[in-house]
């Protein structure tokens, strides 16, 4: 994720807007105590606690607790007066209940808060992480569908307009959009769903992509509440739908709360900078710092202190209380939605040494779960650096299940647009797959033809249908855990402004009342529209019980003419992937492949519903991907 609100242009101006303006706007939150997280469970792993508690002159109070099971291990005091740090330590016989702190403060009548202490009500195994056996489903849920125009528009948010017709203004999708179409993605194959961040932005102008978040514990108003959130995660599971919460740990967004009055002088990274009213420096983005035995400490101090853009504060982990806080963080939401994954924004912008044990922590006390960091390199020795089990040779452990395949994606794109050469075309695709020696477990890694930072698909293959086909069909057969981006299975492109994120993030069809064009039914879809959909829906529905696709082994064969085969197998059970980037009919011979055992089956292709008996040889009549499953 590479953009302020709004793109990187408007950094000096969201810059001038908050020297002029945050400092002057009226802070509500310290009238009352703010406690966080704002509950906790019996019965977790870990049976430490650490409360932020924000309040007027709350610092110079004393704190008293009196609950059976619970202990008042240490209070810290903050830089600021407005913040302590209560220490708790849940015994084994704690029930479920309510902590009433107390506290004394000179000259002031005592002050109290409630604390609720809720006993689990999903047992250790619910909590499965998302992995190849899935297919998860990118949503930016500004743009996907509006299901109640009540909340477009929030008063008393810095954003409160709504105009469909700019690319990054707030366009009015929700959480409950999402819901009221759970029945369409369950319907195509989608068995894991990763929104963009939808806590709250309360940012300015361009808000509605949920990267610069505001409140670590608050829904954003204009998507819903936290009771739909949980909603959303309850009835997407009961379709078999995963839910992949979107976080951002690196940074914060420039009018978050705490900004006003931070707890201490080294809570955000280049503070002091920040404090004078100077512009901070931003990241260097020199992301190999992290990995690069040579890198000097300028370097790194830049890439991990200076700020991702000027509009989004760097959080600096290496504060044991901000480390704490974001860990707890990240697992009261996953206790909160009963989560089946995290993606990590900005991956390797954080300290890794925190982000070490931020992972670490998450998969004690989940061991199914799977988290995925975004390391946006075409190096797959970067990206597999970040996998746990990399066998690093400076011995770093990242915890991490996943990352982003971003190098097979570009090369999947590049090999399929290239003319065919020696070097050239599907050799490149072939040769990428064989990288996967260097990576601890390959089918973990989430591969994609597009994503919300990038051109969509059907503009990076330069709208060919044929080759859009080709690239969702290899994403989804490969020995990888597929990820779709909302839109790509009816084509939809960005072609008419190349990498602009608005456009990139534009709204899917059906999703706003009176739409011309309705993916969701079909109504107004063109032909290669529903060809791709109905493409998508066969191959995800059959890959949901495929154990070849899902779990099998993997063989494939140096292409020639222009023609790559790529063969999952698990039992009897056999996928076979054919590439054909030939414009005419060609005959391919299939003696070559004779060590697939393969000779005599009937197969049946998942694109054209045609069968074909695996003989000599076999004519492909057309361009493009053929899937090749056993004949029923």
């Amino acid at each position: 994720m590479c953009e302020a609100p709004g793109g990187c242009g408007l950094r000096r101006a969201l810059w001038v807007l908050f020297v002029m303006g945050m400092m002057q706007t009226p802070h509500t939150l310290k009238a009352q105590l703010r406690v966080e997280p704002p509950g906790w469970w019996t019965g977790m792993r870990d049976s430490a606690l650490q409360l932020m508690v924000y309040g007027e002159a709350i610092g110079s109070c004393e704190v008293a607790l009196d609950y059976p099971g619970v202990s008042l291990v240490q209070v810290h005091r903050a830089d600021s007066p407005s913040y302590l740090f209560l220490d708790l330590e849940l015994g084994a016989d704690a029930e479920p209940g309510t902590l009433n702190f107390t506290f004394a403060c000179a000259g002031r009548l005592q002050r109290s808060v409630a604390f609720s202490l809720e006993g689990r009500t999903r047992p250790a195994g619910h909590f499965m992480g998302f992995g190849p056996a899935d297919a998860v489903y990118l949503i930016t849920p500004d743009r996907f569908a509006n299901g109640d125009p009540t909340n477009d528009s929030v008063p008393g948010m810095r954003e409160t307009r709504v105009d469909r017709t700019d690319d990054y203004a707030r366009h009015g999708g929700d959480l409950r959009g999402i819901i009221d179409h759970l029945d369409y993605l369950a319907d195509l194959g989608v068995t894991a769903l990763w929104p963009s961040p939808l806590l709250t932005n309360d940012m300015p102008r361009q808000s509605y992509h949920g990267y610069a978040i505001t409140d670590y514990y608050e829904v954003d108003p204009r998507f819903g509440t936290l009771q739909t959130y949980v909603e959303l995660a309850e009835k997407a599971r009961q379709k078999g739908i995963k839910l992949i919460m979107d976080q951002v740990v690196n940074h914060c967004g420039l009018y978050h709360w705490w900004m006003a009055d931070l707890p201490f002088s080294d809570w955000v990274n280049m503070q002091d900078t920040f404090e004078a009213g100077k512009q901070v420096p931003v990241t260097n983005h020199r992301r190999t710092v992290n990995q690069d035995p040579y890198a000097t400490e300028a370097d790194k101090k830049l890439m991990h202190d200076g700020w991702f853009v000027p509009s989004m504060p760097d959080l600096n982990q290496s504060n044991p209380f901000l480390a704490r806080y974001l860990v707890q963080n990240s697992i009261w939401w996953i206790e909160t939605l009963g989560l089946g994954g995290i993606r990590q924004d900005t991956y390797p912008y954080a300290d890794k040494a925190f982000t070490a044990s931020w992972a670490g922590a998450i998969m004690r006390e989940y061991p199914d779960f799977s988290i995925v960091g975004e390391e946006w390199s075409y190096n797959p020795l970067v990206v597999g650096y970040w996998q746990d089990g990399a066998g690093n040779r400076d011995g770093y452990r990242s915890h991490l299940r996943s990352a982003m395949d971003f190098p097979l994606q570009r090369t999947l794109i590049e090999a399929l647009r290239e003319d065919e050469d020696w070097d050239s075309g599907l050799i490149r695709l072939y040769e990428a797959l064989a990288n996967d020696f260097s990576y601890a477990r390959p089918e973990y890694l989430l591969l994609f033809g597009d994503n919300h930072d990038m051109d969509r698909l059907y503009t990076q293959v330069g709208e060919s249908p044929e080759l859009a086909e080709m690239t969702v069909a290899f994403i989804l057969t490969a020995p990888r855990t597929p990820q779709l981006y909302y839109g790509t299975e009816i084509l939809m492109q960005n072609s008419a402004k190349p990498g602009d994120h608005g456009l990139i993030r534009t709204d899917f069809p059906g999703g706003w009342k009176g739409s011309p064009k309705n993916a969701f039914t079909g109504a107004g879809l063109d032909a290669p529209e529903r060809r791709m959909q109905q493409t998508l829906r066969s191959l995800l529905q059959y890959r949901k019980a495929s154990q070849a696709l899902t779990a099998g082994l993997t063989r494939h064969f140096a292409p020639e003419q222009g023609i790559y085969l790529l063969a999952r197998q698990a039992g009897d059970e056999t996928v076979v992937l054919l590439l054909n980037k030939q414009e005419q009919p060609v005959r391919l011979d299939l003696g070559r492949f004779a060590e697939l055992g393969l000779e005599g089956r009937v197969f049946t292709d998942l694109v054209s519903g045609q069968e074909l008996l695996w003989g000599d040889a076999v004519t492909l009549s057309r361009k493009g991907a053929y899937v090749l499953i056993p004949a029923q």
